[in-house]
């Protein structure tokens, strides 16, 4: 993908008016970059690790304790927080960490749907 230098819009492919040449094209300004060779890029993307989009370690370091029943190995205690990972018309998720074997579990809370009838 390739940006114009002007206005830093993505540039497409597009015949040039004058000629039968092909170039890349600025959709918003008069920008034209001829190609006269075959152009091959390749971008390495770096996947992010769950904890980092999460707020990593340090997103733990100041919660609170609250009885919640690990699901691994039946503690009572668990540090919780809560962040809004959908929608902001959808309830928050609850994410808990239990104090004694560190087991991370997520609750999601769906909206109850009433009906007047």
């Amino acid at each position: 993908m390739l940006f114009c230098p002007y206005c830093a819009n993505n540039l497409t492919i597009g015949d040039r008016e004058d000629s039968a040449d092909k170039c890349w094209i600025c959709p918003t300004c008069p920008y034209q970059f001829i190609i006269d060779r075959q152009i091959s890029m390749r971008t390495h993307l770096k996947r992010k690790q769950v904890d980092d989009v999460l707020g990593g370690k340090e997103a733990w370091a100041n919660v609170d304790k609250i009885d919640a029943a690990c699901p691994k190995c039946d503690f009572r205690k668990a540090y919780f927080r809560q962040l809004q990972i959908r929608s902001a018309d959808e309830p928050m998720t609850t994410f808990y960490k239990c104090v004694e074997c560190s087991h991370q579990w997520r609750e999601v809370r769906y909206p109850q749907l009433c009906l007047d009838v």
